[in-house]
């Protein structure tokens, strides 16, 4: 959510202070004073300088299967925010090691099974450690540019190209978690929702040669979790052979819904998709619906003239025990497209090698 300008001055002194102890707390870990623990294993950070969302999650995917296809098993060290308790998976895929979940890791889960392990929580060295020492050697660190205890071989920044810096100032009168110099720990940087972003790069070149790429999400199929064909999955190419030619026909018009950290970007993207949106609904990120939630997306639906519902993968998660609806409602299951895929997965293996070999540039 973005701050606005009055509320961003009025709260200007208290991101001086926020910011003094960001800086702090960097240069206490550059000097040793605290200790950043090392597990016996390559980590690869993702992570980014805002709040909100810039692809994290995508990204995390897209590593971990690339590690898969070439033969590894991935463990994936998340927090899990805003996670509930929950029993080993039925399939085994987090078996040993479950801690809380949240809809974030319900996603990974789903898509990964147990091509990768899973260490859920705040404590993620612990969690590293466990999972070392049942196999894991590559370790994926989701949001973790700003999780210093946990040492890494590789940090990838993430950058949404229409708010890359969050207005510029940080949290609480703006959107940044630390200031734009932080960049200078960047290894690759990667700008999402666009294909060329100059301005964003100038002022990532300010403080870092850290090679840059670009990404955007791909629509890979939509998810019907409500209403009429329940739990039935479809291709993008069937759907637009088929149920789009019949959309078009009957001029189906969708209201969207998502409680994610970047909402304006998923109707960004389904406007991109070629989807009909008759209005919009956000709610805030990891919000778990209720039945009045249910009841109310579908009263704006019908004032908005939409047949039809839509939202993300990570929504379903917390669509759970609400009530079936009256008209179908439809999850987007996306993909990250890099720019050059080889050459990015290249540029992070480099950038372990320097780390592992002691020569990181400066």
């Amino acid at each position: 959510m973005k701050v606005s300008r009055s509320a961003s001055l009025a709260l200007w002194p208290l991101s001086q202070v926020y910011g003094s102890g960001v800086r702090l707390r960097t240069i206490l870990y550059r000097a040793g004073v605290f200790r950043s623990h090392r597990l016996n294993g390559t980590v690869i950070s993702v992570g980014n300088l805002t709040v909100g969302g810039t692809g994290k999650t995508p990204m995390v995917l897209w590593l971990a299967e690339r590690l898969a296809a070439e033969g590894h098993r991935p463990a994936i060290l998340t927090r899990g925010y805003r996670g509930k308790a929950a029993p080993a998976d039925p399939g085994g895929a987090a078996a040993s090691h479950i801690m809380p979940t949240s809809d974030e890791v319900a996603l990974l889960q789903r898509r990964l099974g147990e091509r990768a392990w899973y260490g859920v929580g705040k404590n993620r060295y612990g969690n590293g450690r466990r999972l070392g020492q049942q196999g894991a050697r590559w370790f994926i660190l989701d949001d973790g540019f700003q999780h210093l205890a946990l040492a890494r071989d590789a940090d990838i920044v993430m950058l949404d190209a229409t708010d890359a810096f969050g207005g510029g100032r940080l949290l609480p009168a703006g959107r940044l978690r630390e200031p734009r110099s932080s960049l200078g720990r960047a290894d690759v940087v990667v700008i999402t929702r666009a294909d060329h972003a100059p301005a964003v790069e100038s002022i990532v070149r300010r403080f870092t040669d850290a090679p840059i790429f670009y990404a955007h999400t791909e629509l890979a199929s939509l998810v019907s979790v409500g209403g009429a064909g329940t739990d039935e999955q479809r291709a993008v190419g069937q759907l637009q052979e088929t149920d789009r030619a019949e959309l078009d026909r009957t001029r189906l018009k969708f209201l969207a819904f998502c409680g994610i950290g970047n909402a304006e970007a998923f109707f960004y993207d389904l406007q991109r998709w070629g989807f009909s949106v008759a209005g919009v609904r956000s709610f805030a990120d990891h919000h778990h619906y209720t039945a009045r939630d249910i009841a109310k997306l579908e009263q704006a639906a019908m004032a908005a003239g939409a047949s039809a519902m839509i939202c993300t993968e990570k929504d379903i998660f917390n669509l759970a025990g609400t009530p079936e609806t009256s008209i179908p409602v439809y999850a987007c299951r996306i993909r990250l497209a890099l720019s050059d895929g080889e050459a990015f997965w290249s540029a992070v293996l480099e950038a372990v090698r320097r780390h592992q070999t002691g020569t990181r540039l400066s």
